[in-house]
């Protein structure tokens, strides 16, 4: 079995490992569960959270089946999967400076350390639970993670498992259609970089009682132009391709991280995202 994070039902192969790690960070405490979800539902406003800005457009974004439809003017992208490769997933005490997986921070709960691949919830699934974890009871202020390239030696188990992901990050399928022409497209990227995601107010975790974290990704943002006024083919944003860094830099952008109880994809305590 792949080192997989099912968003559909399918076993959670690496769970036990993630339990066993938390319950050995809380042994000595009190504990309250947190659950950790992924989403892609559209944040609140009219302007994305794609650092769009100024004459910017703003796709509309629908579901249909199993699908997440982006339009904007005559273009239109139908996205049927998105997977992607996350690493080192850790929740952010507020007194901690950092996370250091490396010097072992006993202020950073973990919820994966290894490449792990996860599949984003289409279409009419406001959000889909990753993991659940115990969590000591305290403040955290922030969601560490980063976007993984996996690369033999040290991704040698993952590769083998996942070998379409090899250098590759992120894996996006569908159909682009401009005008009326329609084309099926697979886009790739294979971006490396860490990210924060700050929670305000900070999530609150307390003895005994269950919260979930919702991870949300903006993918109505990704294959805007430069301008952000019209949808680009994914394909050209695949490597040495003309929309490879235009794309890369709204994907950056797309990630936001909020205290989610209802499942909703959206903020609990109703701040704008």
């Amino acid at each position: 079995m792949n080192n997989r994070l099912s968003l559909f039902g399918a076993p959670l192969a690496p769970l036990a490992s993630f339990v066993a790690v938390a319950l050995a960070a809380c042994a000595d405490n009190t504990a309250g569960h947190v659950s950790l979800a992924m989403s892609s539902v559209r944040p609140n406003g009219a302007i994305a959270s794609g650092g769009l800005s100024g004459g910017a457009a703003s796709p509309t974004l629908s579901t249909a089946g199993d699908t997440t439809v982006i339009t904007l003017g005559n273009d239109t992208i139908i996205v049927r999967s998105v997977e992607i490769v996350l690493r080192e997933v850790e929740l952010k005490r507020v007194e901690a400076a950092e996370c250091d997986s490396v010097m072992g921070n006993d202020d950073c709960e973990e919820f994966e350390t290894g490449a792990t691949l996860v599949s984003l919830p289409l279409g009419s699934a406001p959000t889909e639970t990753v993991v659940s974890v115990d969590a000591p009871a305290g403040m955290y202020d922030e969601l560490e993670f980063k976007i993984h390239k996996p690369e033999a030696p040290e991704d040698a188990a993952f590769i083998a498992a996942n070998p379409s992901f090899d250098g590759v990050s992120i894996r996006v399928t569908g159909t682009y259609s401009q005008a009326g022409t329609r084309s099926n497209f697979t886009f790739t990227s294979e971006l490396n970089t860490s990210q924060e995601s700050f929670l305000s107010p900070p999530l609150t975790v307390s003895d005994g009682e269950a919260v979930n974290l919702t991870l949300r990704v903006d993918v109505s943002t990704w294959f805007l132009n430069a301008a952000g006024t019209a949808l680009v083919d994914p394909a050209s944003a695949n490597k040495g391709q003309p929309n490879e860094n235009v794309v890369r830099d709204r994907i950056v952008a797309s990630f936001d991280a909020f205290r989610d109880d209802n499942h909703d994809g959206h903020d609990d305590d109703g701040v704008h995202h």
